[in-house]
C-alpha cells in the first residue's frame, strides 16, 4: 500500500526524521539516537516515509542508511504551488487597487478649493 505523503509529513517526528537525513544519509542507529521513543517506533516511522518515496535505505554491509528523496516531496510541492499562484494573484490585484485609491484620493485632495 503507497500511503499518502501529506500524512507522512504531519508527524513532527516524521518531519524531523526528514530534516536529519536532509543532509546527510544516517543509518537507523544514528536516527534513533536522536530521539526519546524506542527504536522500533523510529524504524515505523522510517518504513512510512520510505512507502511514501520519502526516504530510500541503502544497505552497506549490515548496517541500513536513510537518504532523503526529495522528488518525493513533488506532489506537496505541486499542491502548495497552485495556493502561491492563488494568493500572489490576489496580492497583486490588492497592491493595485490600493495604489489605484492612493492617487485617486491625492487628485481629489489637489482639486479642493482653498478658501
Amino acid at each position: 500500500m503507497r500511503r499518502d505523503v501529506f500524512q507522512a509529513i504531519a508527524d513532527p517526528t516524521r518531519r524531523e526524521i526528514i530534516n536529519l537525513i536532509a543532509h546527510q544519509s544516517l543509518n537507523l542507529n544514528a536516527i534513533a539516537d536522536n530521539f526519546t521513543v524506542s527504536r522500533p517506533a523510529i524504524s515505523k516511522h522510517i518504513k512510512i516515509l520510505t512507502e511514501c518515496g520519502l526516504v530510500t535505505i541503502t544497505q552497506n554491509g549490515r548496517e541500513h542508511y536513510c537518504e532523503a528523496n526529495f522528488t518525493g516531496f513533488k506532489e506537496v510541492s505541486d499542491f502548495i504551488e497552485q495556493y502561491r499562484v492563488f494568493w500572489t494573484q490576489k496580492l497583486d490585484a490588492l497592491g493595485d487597487f490600493l495604489e489605484k485609491e492612493a492617487k485617486e484620493n491625492k487628485t481629489k485632495n489637489h482639486k479642493k478649493p482653498t478658501k
